[in-house]
């Protein structure tokens, strides 16, 4: 036996070899023998996985499945790269554990058992290069109704390779129970399943972990829920704008969501699930130009399409490439409001809408999320806030006015034996008085409690003072007693906190029911404030110069002031009727 084939010469030659295969090589296991590497892909390579982008990619011939489908899946080296080893497993989202079954029809690839399932996952079975390896993947025979995404590793060198590369997102398509309908629109090579006894398989599982999810109540299940509105995008490209779709809702006639500019209806894209003519569930698409019927238009690049009616409860599914349009004049920004709408229907024709509620700012779907929802601002909330607004903002300011600088106007006139002056304050300050009232008590019963935050409080504050103001008035000394002057100063000084406090509230409470980007009603509401804090300002300076030059004939400066108040009643009107019109429109954040 020569020196190198002794017993100590090949014990050494194993440690090597041993050694040389934990330290180098692809995954040492040029054979493709890697499920030490099955949860999360990562070969045992003594080194780290590449951060650039991957030459290669992992693809899938469908974006939803069926239980029973045959999926192929493809990886694909791009340009001259290569791959020697590789991976690859399907998984639910947001899981590493391997699910369904695959086939091979390649002596490049092996069937291995990943997370204790036989055939779960796919290796090389040589180091020799490769450029492409198809594959069929088949799911579950349970089915477990959820969101599939398959994830494959590319060794190009013993340092080289990408981890985890992923294909897009398969959503659950549900087995189909109906007989195919008619095609609810124009659309090539789409399919539609309607149904009036298929279960409903949209579910809020998969929200905010691989699909925009928009419901009311906040939160809710439709799988579990029968009232439950809901609405979810689910990007199924990053690179392009394949998106899919689902919403569901009990209605007696159709739901609807669109993308929209604002919270408003008008230049919307739009897409109606409701019943047509026999009163089968099927899949529209409209525009709307303003709180008009939307006009209906073709479904365009639609496909994949179940529309179902169940318990009286409507549901679509639908994959689309169509891009949104809203007819905005830029359209780099992609972010839009969602609307949501149900209402009756009749005769297939879509009626006024009963339910409405949108997202509270605009969405980026790319971006996946839990959107929150604004609905419509109750009525008794828009009166509250619109008597406040008149009470403070016109009468009151109207009646604090008059008894401060129109009392030269009115001089030597009288009515009821009271100065004119007097005659016309009483009146808008006992207005005022009752407006502000009857706010406080119909909000109050309303919320039934007490509310957080510092709009309650300088509401309850206003109500305790002007309550106050006219019990005062009404036990004020005569105009010669000595102490006069007291109730004179204590009135104004009152009277001016309240007008500083009322006008904190009403910001305050803008600030809960604007739901618009810009807050647009506060920027006016602050607009409204300065107009009064100049006009003050003007009539006090203007009522110190009266003073002062007592020689100026006594028309000259009536005829002023009336001019003045005259101005800034058209200006006070203005800014009113634009804040009653928001508040009318108004949405509140749950």
């Amino acid at each position: 036996m020569s020196r190198l084939e002794t017993p100590h010469f090949l014990a050494v030659d194993h440690v090597v070899l041993l050694l040389v295969c934990f330290s180098a090589g692809a995954w040492c296991y040029p054979s493709g023998a890697v499920t030490g590497s099955c949860i999360d892909l990562m070969p045992i390579h003594g080194a780290s996985a590449q951060t650039t982008s991957a030459p290669f990619s992992v693809t899938v011939d469908r974006s939803s499945y069926n239980v029973g489908d045959q999926v192929s899946v493809q990886l694909q080296a791009t340009g001259a790269s290569l791959f020697k080893g590789f991976l690859l497993k399907a998984t639910e989202v947001g899981s590493q554990t391997a699910v369904g079954s695959f086939t091979v029809s390649t002596t490049s690839a092996q069937l291995l058992t990943c997370s204790q399932t036989s055939k779960s996952a796919v290796s090389h079975t040589s180091s020799a290069s490769k450029t492409t390896i198809q594959v069929t993947w088949t799911p579950d025979a349970a089915g477990s109704g959820k969101s599939i995404q398959f994830s494959a590793t590319f060794v190009q060198s013993e340092r080289t390779f990408w981890v985890a590369v992923k294909s897009s997102v398969l959503t659950f398509a549900g087995i189909s129970t109906g007989s195919a309908g008619a095609s609810t629109g124009s659309t090539t090579g789409s399919s539609t399943g309607s149904s009036t006894g298929s279960s409903n398989t949209i579910s809020s599982a998969e929200c905010g972990v691989t699909k925009n999810c928009l419901s009311k109540p906040s939160s809710c299940d439709p799988s579990t829920d029968a009232g439950c509105y809901f609405m979810s995008a689910m990007m199924l490209s990053a690179s392009s704008s394949t998106c899919c779709y689902e919403m569901t809702g009990p209605s007696s006639g159709y739901i609807a969501f669109g993308f929209s500019d604002d919270q408003e209806m008008g230049n919307d894209d739009i897409y109606i699930c409701g019943l047509d003519t026999n009163s089968l569930p099927t899949l529209q698409r409209a525009f709307s130009t303003g709180k008009t019927t939307p006009t209906m238009k073709p479904l365009g690049a639609v496909s994949d399409i179940t529309a179902t009616l169940q318990n009286g409860v409507i549901s679509c599914r639908f994959i689309t490439t169509n891009t949104i349009s809203t007819q905005r004049a830029i359209s780099s920004n992609q972010t839009y409001y969602i609307l949501f709408a149900s209402g009756p229907s009749s005769n297939g024709q879509i009626q006024l809408h009963t339910e409405t509620f949108t997202t509270t700012t605009k969405v980026d779907l790319s971006i996946v999320q839990v959107l929150g929802t604004a609905t419509e601002t109750p009525d008794i909330v828009k009166a509250h806030g619109a008597l406040m607004l008149i009470a403070w903002m016109t009468t009151g300011t109207m009646g604090m006015i008059v008894a401060r600088y129109m009392k030269g106007m009115s001089k030597g006139h009288k009515m009821f034996d009271k100065d004119m002056w007097f005659v016309v304050h009483v009146p808008l300050m006992c207005l005022t008085v009752a407006a502000t009232i009857i706010a406080f008590v119909i909000i109050f019963v309303f919320a039934q409690g007490w509310a957080g935050g510092a709009h309650p409080v300088l509401g309850c504050l206003v109500m305790i003072l002007s309550f106050l103001q006219p019990i005062f008035a009404f036990f004020r000394c005569g105009p010669e007693h000595s102490m006069r002057y007291l109730f004179n100063w204590t009135h104004s000084l009152n009277a001016l906190v309240i007008k500083i406090l009322a006008v904190a509230a009403i910001f305050t409470g803008l600030q809960l029911i604007d739901g618009s980007d810009n807050q647009w009603m506060v920027k006016t509401m602050s607009g409204f404030a300065a107009w009064e804090c100049l006009f003050y300002v003007f009539m006090e300076g203007h009522l110190r110069w009266k003073i002062r030059n007592t020689d100026m004939t006594e028309s000259k400066t009536t005829n002023f002031d009336g001019l003045l108040v005259s101005v800034f009643f058209l200006g006070n009107v203005a800014f009113l009727v634009a804040l009653l019109v928001g508040i009318g429109t108004a949405t509140v954040v749950p």
